[in-house]
């Protein structure tokens, strides 16, 4: 399985680190662009504005962070860079940066834990002996967002035609 890790984007690259990716929306303060030695900023992963002001990195509000998050993720813009973030994950190691000094209760160690899921539920599957999971029916076709089968935020039900 592909190692991913959360790292903050201040610490020294290391050669292990594979694609370096930060997901803060803000570029870190203090930080030269050439000193974080990004390969990417995916700003679109990051949580919205609205929910990193009310969490504002308290520990105790951790878990309404995550499941707020969660429901982010699902929009399709998060949705489509979490996609791809799976992808890269798939073919080597990623280090998710944060400028956050609470590692352990930042996006970057959310979003890290759920690529690690994803990858070990892939993994099982596959360890069965089953096909992998066809998620097109669960996928708008206007937008590219994943549904609930039924519905989801562009409005359109996704199994009419355009």
């Amino acid at each position: 399985m592909p190692l991913v890790q959360a790292r903050r984007v201040y610490e020294e690259p290391k050669a292990s680190d594979g694609n370096r990716i930060l997901v803060d929306r803000l570029w870190p303060r203090g930080l030269a662009k050439t000193a974080a030695r990004l390969d990417e900023w995916l700003k679109a992963i990051a949580p919205s504005d609205e929910l990193r002001r009310w969490y504002g990195h308290d520990p105790a509000k951790w878990d309404e962070f995550r499941r707020r998050y969660g429901d982010e993720l699902r929009k399709p813009e998060r949705a489509r860079a979490l996609l791809h973030l799976r992808e890269l994950a798939a073919s080597g190691t990623v280090t998710l940066l944060t400028a956050t000094k609470d590692l352990p209760h930042s996006e970057a160690a959310d979003l890290a834990e759920r690529l690690k899921a994803f990858a070990a539920a892939a993994g099982a599957e596959h360890e069965v002996g089953g096909d992998p999971a066809c998620w097109l029916s669960q996928t708008c076709p206007r937008c590219g967002a994943m549904t609930d089968g039924e519905h989801h935020v562009c409005g359109r039900d996704p199994g009419a035609a355009d």
